[in-house]
Parts: C-alpha cells; structure tokens; sequence
C-alpha cells in the first residue's frame, strides 16, 4: 500500500472512530450516563405538565438542589409537556433504562404496580392531614417501594391536592349529574370503575389532548385539580367546577432502577437528598398555587360549587365492597387506621 493510501486510510478510520464515540456518547447521555468530556453525570427527567405548572416548578428546584449538593457533578434535565411522549411511555422507557427519570400520577402506574390503585379509590383520604400522614408513613414507603420488582425505583411523592368535576355546560352538584355525560378520565381501571359507579361514561383521553376533546365536545368534562385547570387552560371552554374533592392522587418521581443501580452510593445519597429537599418546597408551593389558580379560574368567569360529597360516597361503596379479601382492601384498613 503506498503512502497516500496509508493517508486515506488513516483518516477514514479516525472519523468512523470518531463518529461511533459520538454516537455511544448520545446514548449514555440519554440514559443518564456519564458525560465523557465533562465527567458530569446528566439525568434526563420526562413529565406531561406545562413549565408554569408548580409541579415542574418543583421538578426545578430538584434540579437546582442536585447541581449544589453534588457540586456541580450531577446534572438534572427536565423535558416537560410530554415532549419524551405520554406518561406510560416514559414509564416504561424508565424501566427499559432508556431515561433516568418520570415524574407520573400514581394513577398510571396501576398497570404495573397493582397496589397504586389504592390511590385512585374515591374518598380513601379524609382530609389533606390524614393523605399526608398515609404518604409519608409506612404504607406510603412500603408503595414507593413496590415498584423495584418491576424496575421502578420511587423517590418521593408530590403534593397533586384533590381532583374535582369541571364540565362545559352544567355543573356536577350530585352523582345523578354525571348520567349521560362522557368524563374523560386517566389510563386507570380504578378511575374507569369510579365514574362508571357514580353514573357517568368514562372516556380515557391523554391530558396533552383534553383542550382539543373539550373545545369539540368529544367529552362533556373531566375532573382534576385548580393548578391543572389553571396551567392547561381549560377554564376557557369548561366554566363549571364542582369540589366534590372525590380523590387525592399523589404525583411521584420514578427512577429507573436500572440506571440507579449504576449509580455510586454517594451519587444516590445526592439524587434522594435533591428530591426529598423538593417535596418541601413542592408542598408550600402547591398550597399557594391552588388558592391562587382556584382566584384565576373565578375571575375568568368560572362557577364554582360546593356539593355534598354524602351522595359520592353513597354511590361508590360497591367499589370497597368488591374489594373485600384482597391486598388492596387490606391497605384500605390500613389506611382508615391512620390518625
């Protein structure tokens, strides 16, 4: 071979070297593997809320936290308004270890944790307190746990306060209201059972898509808390909102266990240290944003109402009864017993 072939082939060689580095160095990042050039771990963190959302807001102040308690070694990168795709499609890219991290309503979760469906049951909570002190003692821990089997580490649960009716063109003030009415509902059996037991038609819509289902009147409602009503715009085409307060689904951070296990014991410390520093700031956030986004949505014209919530529970007790003699009853008891 003569030197000018030597030349080319030199080269050649050096950019397919060149170009398949590159290559595997977009991978690791993806999955929130080390950063060659820099040395900084990046974690790429999916969810489908807006950025003027106070959960991601929250997902923020994480971010932050990360960066200062690792000294800058740990790098947290956000991707709202479901730009890596639906809240079960970064579930499982999670669990495939295809990203780090997904902030998620637990109601999505009932497909591949069972026992999240406690979670959607209507009226398990009595009061914020009483949600609060479940979340946070040894049921709580015990369901954050639950999804490691199924390569789903949780971290910390977010404040998501209490999901209500709003609808377009008459309000919700007693179960007999939602008969005939289709109300879109999260990708949840439990949630599905709900509406179907209080008399309405479940219809599971993704959130990025309810506007547009609204605006058309493919549904005649949906049901959710203030800040989300505020943040994606609904009180424009759904101007009546009735606090029955029937759930308080808590949103929580996921981690894939796969990359987590790659993780060192000194950068996991960071990751829940971050994360659990959030949750306080998450919870003074969301109460503030709740009053806040409830004042916005009555000035922009929106009825709200009080109903009694004895005809909700009346109308959803079958849900328990069919529930007697399984794991799930045996955390409902579990719960009640919670002071």
């Amino acid at each position: 071979m003569d030197r000018k072939a030597v030349s080319f082939f030199s080269v050649g060689l050096a950019v397919g070297v060149l170009a398949t580095v590159m290559f595997f160095s977009w991978l690791g990042n993806s999955s929130g593997k080390t950063d060659a050039p820099s040395g900084q771990k990046v974690l790429k963190l999916a969810h489908v809320l807006d950025q003027s959302h106070p959960v991601h807001v929250a997902m923020e102040n994480m971010a932050e936290q990360l960066d200062d308690i690792s000294g800058g070694l740990m790098n947290l990168e956000i991707f709202p308004n479901g730009q890596l795709g639906s809240e079960t499609d970064s579930i499982e890219q999670v669990q495939r270890g295809v990203l780090a991290m997904v902030k998620t309503s637990t109601a999505p979760l009932e497909g591949f944790i069972p026992e999240m469906s406690l979670f959607g049951l209507p009226y398990v909570f009595r009061d914020s307190e009483h949600y609060w002190n479940v979340l946070l003692g040894d049921v709580g821990k015990e369901l954050l746990d639950k999804g490691e089997a199924v390569g789903l580490k949780g971290l910390v649960y977010y404040d998501s306060g209490s999901r209500s009716f709003y609808t377009i063109n008459s309000p919700v003030l007693h179960p007999d209201d939602l008969k005939n009415k289709k109300i879109r509902v999260m990708r949840s059996k439990t949630s599905i059972e709900m509406i179907s037991q209080m008399g309405g038609s479940p219809t599971p819509i993704p959130f990025g898509e309810l506007y547009t289902a609204l605006q058309q009147g493919m549904v005649d409602g949906a049901e959710n808390n203030p800040p989300s009503i505020d943040t994606s715009r609904h009180y424009e085409v759904a101007k009546h909102y009735s606090l029955d307060e029937h759930t308080r689904i808590p949103d929580i951070i996921l981690f894939s266990q796969k990359i987590w296990d790659s993780l060192t014991p000194q950068q996991q410390a960071w990751v829940q240290e971050a994360a659990d520093r959030s949750v306080v700031f998450q919870r003074k956030l969301w109460n503030e944003k709740t009053q806040e986004s409830l004042d916005l949505l009555k000035s922009e014209g929106v009825k709200v109402y009080y109903p009694e919530k004895g005809p909700f529970r009346e109308k959803v007790k079958p849900m328990y009864e069919a529930l007697k003699g399984t794991a799930i009853y045996d955390y409902v008891q579990r719960v009640d017993a919670v002071k």
